[in-house]
């Protein structure tokens, strides 16, 4: 198990890593994640939905995802709330404090998943959430020391050099630690260190005589790694601010909302020759922009005020009268409507209508069973990327979108879960400029990526990256990873720490 002394100090990267490292071993290795707390998540083949990292661990792993490998996600709806999904499904909105009286059930839960994996697979790398010595959070652990001991795992944590305090991280930790954990604790990850390693040699002594455990290795900072986030942490990380494109190229501004949700749906943008990304707020500039999107949220209401509140909405509705390009995906489609209804309070208290911002003819209403399907579709000629061939995605939102005025269909949802269907999906504005989607991953299809950036480019030559598979460029992120922890950690002492 991969525990850490914090949030964002590798967990889920090192996991990552070490199942591609097995998997290269011929070793048959699942991830699993009791209880993730994340608004990037994903659609299983079976309509389950689950943390995005799960999903890159299980690619790691060469699997495809299952919902077992993250019985639990928490999507936060507020500062004190959260959506919870169990097994992939929708298990109620609870405030904190309620959703520890479920633990009992929760724990149930989380067992049989992992119980399914263990009696599955060869070895099982599991991953805990923040910090594994929160004290006062301890006594009602689902993911941390209290699922490592119910798994019989051995335990390394991973500190953040980099961030400073390393001694305090490992050492300070060990020393927060009861006894029945210091027992399950094998030794420590130095993540994210910056030069030479051997600068740390008497570091690592320190740690080791401090705490009779082991150093297994120093990891780099690897800041040119790129694997889909999940954490909002992570979005921190992001560009910001309107960035000048490469030549002949693109400037793409993605809105940074309180409650964004799903923006790996970007990801493959970022990584497109001739294309500049960026993240938005309020107090950025839109009119140098190529394309301005309105991503995904958890909360489309709140979301939609956030945009009044700021001054956003007026200026979204400039840009496209100056002539912008404007997308919306799931959240963010909705709000380009004339208004959001949620009769019966599924964001908020019951019966409220928001206006939305008018940019198409829209109405959406909040329905209370929850959309989670993978799909395959077609670009209709109204998105300005149409082709031949067919395009993956992913829905989760909950609501029913119905057009009211002009305007046509972007895309044609041809399958759901692997059965046919004919359902439009979206809607464009008569002038091509508004275009809307409930479809999450559809930048992750190459052909319908580089059509799509062709069209925005004035003349339509945009020089594209035309070689770019981002599945196959993931790939290789990862096997990258997995070079670097078999250079970096002892992968042969790891092997004798795992706990049969």
């Amino acid at each position: 198990m991969i525990l850490g002394s914090g949030s964002d100090v590798g967990k889920s990267l090192v996991t990552a890593g070490l199942c591609r490292v097995f998997r290269q071993e011929g070793i048959r290795v699942a991830p699993f994640k009791a209880q993730n707390m994340a608004l990037n998540s994903f659609i299983t083949p079976e309509g389950g939905e689950m943390g995005r990292a799960q999903v890159v661990q299980a690619m790691a792993a060469g699997l495809a995802p299952h919902v077992d490998m993250n019985p639990i996600l928490l999507k936060p709806t507020s500062q004190v709330g959260s959506q919870v999904i169990v097994h992939g499904k929708v298990y109620g909105n609870f405030a904190a404090r309620d959703y520890y009286r479920e633990k009992p059930r929760l724990v149930r839960k989380v067992m049989e998943s992992f119980r399914r994996l263990h009696h599955t697979y060869e070895l099982v790398v599991m991953e805990g959430a923040g910090s594994a010595v929160e004290l006062n959070l301890k006594k009602n652990d689902l993911v941390n020391f209290a699922m490592a001991r119910r798994a019989g795992a051995a335990v390394l944590l991973v500190a953040d050099i980099d961030r400073g305090g390393v001694f305090a991280a490992t050492i300070g930790s060990y020393h927060l630690l009861t006894a029945s954990e210091r027992r399950l604790l094998a030794g420590f990850v130095i993540n994210k260190f910056r030069g030479d390693p051997e600068l740390f040699r008497e570091g690592v002594g320190i740690i080791e005589k401090r705490t009779r455990r082991p150093v297994l290795g120093i990891l780099p900072y690897l800041t040119d790694l790129a694997l889909p986030e999940e954490d909002s942490v992570a979005l921190g990380r992001k560009t910001y601010g309107v960035m000048p494109p490469q030549a002949n190229g693109l400037r793409i501004g993605v809105l940074r909302l309180p409650h964004i949700s799903n923006y790996t749906d970007f990801d493959p943008l970022e990584h497109e020759l001739g294309v500049a990304l960026s993240y938005l707020d309020h107090r950025d500039t839109l009119e140098s922009v190529d394309l301005l999107i309105l991503p995904g949220t958890k909360n489309t209401i709140n979301d939609l005020r956030f945009l009044r509140e700021t001054g956003l909405s007026q200026r979204i509705e400039a840009y496209v009268r100056n002539g912008g390009r404007l997308m919306g995906i799931c959240g963010g489609y909705q709000m380009l409507g004339l208004e959001v209804r949620d009769p019966l309070g599924v964001e908020g208290p019951p019966r409220t209508t928001e206006a939305g911002l008018g940019l198409l003819p829209l109405v959406t209403t909040m329905a209370g069973e929850k959309t989670t399907t993978q799909v395959r579709a077609r670009a209709l000629p109204a998105s300005g990327a149409a082709g031949e061939e067919s395009l993956e995605a992913y829905e989760i939102h909950m609501g029913e979108t119905e057009a009211k005025g002009p305007g046509s269909p972007a895309f044609a949802v041809l399958e759901r879960h692997g059965r046919h269907v004919e359902v439009a999906d979206g809607w464009v504005s008569p002038d091509g400029r508004v275009l809307g989607t409930y479809l999450h991953g559809v930048f992750e299809n190459d052909a319908f990526r580089r059509r799509f950036l062709s069209s925005l480019a004035p003349g339509g030559d945009l020089q594209a990256s035309e070689g770019l598979s981002f599945r196959a460029f993931l790939e290789t992120q990862l096997d990258k990873l997995a070079g670097e922890i078999r250079r970096r950690l002892d992968i042969s002492l790891l092997k004798d720490l795992i706990r049969r």
